[in-house]
């Protein structure tokens, strides 16, 4: 009974911070409409995704034990994303798909340093976590690159007039807004390792709870 339960328990928890990760990360191409404030939604979005995909594939990996299941949750939010863009896509907005791979490579990383420090979970927090910091921002400006063009996009699915306190400001010249991939890895790579701790936390929470 109780391999029983905490399957279903474990099942549960991988569903719902999958399905929050995905509706986190669901507008994370939406920069591409806001040219003032893009490297800023780029940072801010860049740095979403580390962590949600890092809390929940540190999860997965903790609680299953086997090097690979990172890169397989990054597999389920992909889906669940490419489901959801694909309902915006059918009503006429203009999501790319491309937008979404982008956290493979990046769960294989935390796959690899948890397979190569020999399931070592601080390993795991630490150098899993700086590395999914550093890379997913970089992987996310190649899907700004591969995006539909922003002005022509603008162009032929206009917004609404903005109210004035949304009216975008022109950003700063300097300091880092001349390097939002920069801003994005440094800041992911500090928080995701929070985060990665988090997701293992999650697995010791979950198996005490089965055990009281």
């Amino acid at each position: 009974l109780m391999v029983w339960l905490r399957r279903c328990t474990h099942y549960l928890f991988i569903v719902v911070v999958a399905v929050n990760s995905t509706l986190l990360t669901i507008n994370a191409g939406d920069y591409i409409f806001y040219t003032d404030w893009a490297w800023t939604s780029f940072v801010v979005f860049s740095i979403s995704q580390t962590l949600m995909l890092t809390v929940g594939a540190c999860y997965y990996l903790t609680f299953t034990g086997v090097p690979g299941t990172a890169t397989y949750y990054a597999l389920i939010m992909t889906v669940y994303t490419w489901i959801a863009k694909g309902a915006w896509f059918a009503l006429g907005y203009p999501y790319d798909f491309i937008v979404t791979p982008v956290w493979l490579p990046s769960a294989m990383l935390l796959d690899l340093a948890y397979w190569a420090t020999k399931k070592n979970k601080h390993s795991l927090i630490l150098f899993g976590g700086v590395l999914v910091g550093m890379s997913l921002p970089l992987f996310n400006m190649v899907n700004l690159i591969t995006v539909a063009d922003p002005l022509e996009t603008a162009f032929k699915y206009p917004r609404p007039t903005l109210p004035p306190y949304m009216t975008p400001i022109e950003p700063q010249v300097g300091k880092f807004y001349n390097s939002p991939v920069a801003l994005g890895r440094g800041a992911g790579a500090v928080l995701a390792c929070t985060f990665a701790a988090l997701g293992c936390k999650l697995t010791t929470w979950t198996y005490r709870w089965m055990a009281a």
